[in-house]
């Protein structure tokens, strides 16, 4: 289907300024980008093997591609090197142990605190040492239960220093959620955290930590227990060591040297419900490629402050917030507070300013929420932002009227970069280590970075043409730093990701690509609209409703018609200062999507909510919406950030005519 159906011609489209949508500019060729990307398809082995230099190796690899058994494709075969020695010990060994490493803020708290490399070695290989009399080795597993604070990264890289596997969970998450993966993972010892910070409140974590030690079916491992004394001291249990003894018991250990295919960690997908999901990285792989997006895709130096608005139970926090930025040299900014709560909406300009960052990478919804709070910049323009270089996003779509008032807030471009939690890094962006100028024509997230080779396919497995909508597949083998399997799940991994696509890594994401090779990305398919037959993406239609001036966030999804099978539904939340009432913002809601998109949406039905469900990542979880909806059971995930708003929405759409049967969200 054309994207015609999802948005009209530009010159039907125009800016708040009046002027014209620029759909698709004229591309201008990056001859450093395509003449990588064209030898990143043609010659892997060789591109890769080039690239891998930008990390050090204890043992050279013996070949750089094994791609005999697909999709298990290997990389950098036989090579040997330990993570926590490219993160640390390399950069002091240089002389550049004097450099700072992580600066962790806690607003909250009133605390700013800076880490060197050096410290950081000092710290990392004592607790690797009590790791090691705690019977940690290479292969061994060991669970990360922690806030946003230094320890965290000091206890992945303790663990990747003996060559064992770590797996860190989303502090977020209640008993039965780190039950289920201690059951699957059975890690030999988990390290914890006394608390964690959420705004006015204190998250006792070892609280969670002894309830799912009673629920779980498999060999209680024993603990290791951070304690946060300036906010909470957690009374220790047998097979609990307080962190600073096991310290001060433990002498330096040395760095284990891996096979590049080694796991290097699993990372279980947020919300894991029955079997869990657990995405296993290798060693080589990721340090190869998410050291070198750093200056390619991100274009940091080595000297570059770099700021990452997530957590470590995510992926981001994983890639670019330890991983990314320790490799490449550079310094990571770590922040333990909210884009709008801790204490005020002017806490990312405060950090940019304070910190000298050069670029920070979030979430849409954290430019929305702050814009929401802070329209007119009252509070933000206090600070200076001449360190910025850009702004990054990634996660969810990010509307267009958020981009231009984010660009105009933080005076500097605001950049789209599409990948998952499977990649581990970008799979499209502008490069802009390679040369490119900070644009994007409107909706796309950039061109593929090296070593994807991006198909948009039919339901027929034919590949689309340009701007049809249609799955976005990634044609095998995958690039260095992709997930090597599922944890203990090797037939899963191949029926989710790889059956319905024979030779491609199935995204499901839907999207297209236009003439010039830029990849627009609307939606997960659950979040395409069929009506009536026509294929609608929640995205473009979201976009149109995000531009109305008293609108600050919005969810579409589908919901049943007898006649269409599928129609557009839009529950928003008004700005506090709305100068219209609800009627009138929904008729013009209705009015525009007609006149944008046209009658073929069936758009007819808007209403406001007082708030969404966002996990704490930040993405709306639409799915849950549309369930409620159809009064279908919606089981709220432990990642939903504040479950109270089910409430209202189920109220909502019971007035609409909706949810009529439904049972309380649990």
């Amino acid at each position: 289907m054309s994207i015609q159906t999802l948005i009209t011609s530009s010159k039907d489209l125009q800016n708040t300024d009046g002027s014209d949508y620029i759909v698709n500019p004229h591309h201008i060729p990056c001859p450093k980008y395509d003449e990588a990307y064209k030898e990143s398809l043609e010659n892997p082995e060789r591109f890769w093997g080039e690239v891998a230099q930008c990390i050090d190796w204890s043992k050279p690899w013996e070949k750089v591609l094994d791609n005999t058994r697909q999709p298990f494709t290997k990389w950098f075969v036989g090579g040997e090197l330990n993570a926590c020695y490219n993160a640390i010990d390399r950069h002091v060994l240089a002389g550049n142990g004097h450099k700072v490493a992580l600066i962790h803020d806690s607003p909250q708290i009133s605390t700013i605190r800076k880490v060197t490399y050096n410290e950081l070695l000092d710290k990392v290989s004592l607790l690797a040492g009590a790791l090691a009399d705690m019977g940690v080795s290479k292969g061994d597993i060991v669970i990360i239960y922690m806030p946003l604070i230094p320890e965290t990264i000091m206890a992945i890289l303790a663990i990747t220093r003996l060559g064992a596997v770590h797996s860190v969970v989303f502090g977020g998450f209640a008993a039965n959620e780190l039950a289920s993966r201690i059951n699957h993972a059975k890690p030999k010892v988990v390290i914890a955290a006394s608390c964690g910070l959420e705004p006015s409140k204190v998250i006792r974590y070892t609280d969670m930590l002894n309830g799912a030690m009673k629920i779980i079916t498999v060999k209680k491992p024993r603990c290791i227990v951070f304690q946060r004394r300036h906010i909470w001291e957690s009374p220790l249990l047998e097979g609990q060591v307080d962190w600073d003894d096991a310290m001060k018991r433990s002498k330096p250990h040395p760095c284990q040297p891996v096979e590049a295919n080694a796991p290097l960690y699993i990372l279980y997908t947020s919300g894991t419900t029955g079997q869990p999901k657990g995405i296993l990285r290798t060693v080589g792989g990721h340090l190869v490629s998410v050291c070198w997006t750093m200056k390619t895709v991100y274009n940091m130096d080595k000297d570059s402050i770099w700021w990452v608005a997530s957590d470590m139970g995510w992926v981001v926090g994983h890639s670019y917030i330890c991983y990314g930025p320790l490799l490449y040299g550079a310094t990571s900014v770590m922040y333990e507070g909210k884009p709008d709560r801790t204490p005020d909406a002017a806490q990312y300009f405060r950090l940019i300013d304070q910190h000298r960052v050069n670029a920070l990478f979030c979430v849409p919804t954290a430019l929305r929420v702050i814009r929401r709070a802070d329209p007119e910049l009252l509070l933000g323009r206090k600070y200076s932002m001449k360190s910025l270089k850009n702004v990054f996003v990634a996660g969810e779509f990010c509307d267009y009227e958020t981009k231009i008032w984010a660009e105009k807030a933080f005076k500097v471009p605001i950049l789209n970069n599409w990948w998952q939690s499977e990649t581990g890094h970008p799979i499209t962006a502008l490069c802009l280590g390679y040369g490119h100028s900070p644009s994007l024509p409107k909706y796309s997230t950039g061109f593929p970075i090296p070593g994807y080779h991006i198909d948009i396919l039919r339901e027929n497995s034919s590949e689309a043409k340009a701007h049809e909508l249609g799955r976005i597949a990634i044609k095998l083998p995958l690039p260095p730093g992709c997930l090597s399997t599922l944890y203990q799940n090797d037939d899963r991994f191949e029926e989710i990701y790889f059956s319905t696509y024979p030779g491609y890594y199935d995204t499901m994401d839907v999207g297209y690509k236009d003439e010039f090779g830029y990849v627009y990305v609307m939606a997960r398919d659950d979040d395409v609209i069929n009506v009536a037959g026509h294929r609608l993406s929640t995205s473009a239609l979201e976009d149109v409703v995000l531009a109305h001036p008293d609108v600050v966030d919005a969810a579409v999804i589908g919901v049943p018609d007898p006649t269409k099978g599928e129609i557009p539904l839009c529950l928003y939340i008004m700005k506090e200062e709305a100068e219209k009432n609800e009627k009138q913002i929904n008729e013009e809601l209705v009015a525009r999507v007609r006149t944008l998109i046209g009658p073929i949406a069936s758009f007819r039905t808007a209403a406001a909510v007082k708030a969404l469900p966002r996990t704490r990542s930040g993405k709306i979880i639409r799915k849950s919406i549309a369930n409620l909806a159809r009064s279908m059971l919606v089981k709220i995930s432990s990642v939903v950030e504040d479950a109270s708003v089910y409430v209202d929405i189920k109220e909502v759409l019971q007035k609409l005519g909706y949810a009529k049967l439904a049972p309380d969200p649990q």
